[in-house]
């Protein structure tokens, strides 16, 4: 099990610092894309510092859940973007993703029980 929660962890430092990047480098796609539903270049950087800070407290134990609530939030906040642009099935696989959050947090609360 714990290697499994190191797995989806790992992915979600990657997803959410790498999809952070993106929206802080303005990339074209993100800035046409976010910009259809009133995401302005600074609230678009905004959003994608939201991102990555919260792939960087991912990293760090005692910061996780605080990483985890900022991840999930702005997963959801890309959710419903995406949701209004009419891409449900990649909503939907955005809302597994902040629902697999849930099993990181409380898979880290197990371990750190472990450790004290």
């Amino acid at each position: 099990m714990k290697i499994i929660f190191y797995v989806v962890l790992v992915l979600f430092v990657f997803l959410a610092v790498s999809s952070g990047i993106t929206k802080i480098m303005l990339m074209p796609q993100e800035v046409e894309f976010f910009g259809q539903y009133g995401f302005s270049d600074p609230i678009l950087i905004g959003f994608g510092l939201m991102h990555l800070v919260g792939g960087v407290l991912l990293t760090i134990p005692k910061m996780r859940l605080i990483g985890a609530l900022i991840v999930a939030t702005s997963f959801l906040i890309s959710a419903i973007v995406l949701v209004l642009s009419g891409n449900i099935p990649l909503a939907g696989v955005t809302v597994f993703s902040t629902a697999l959050l849930v099993f990181v947090v409380k898979y880290n609360k197990r371990l750190a029980s472990r450790i004290e």
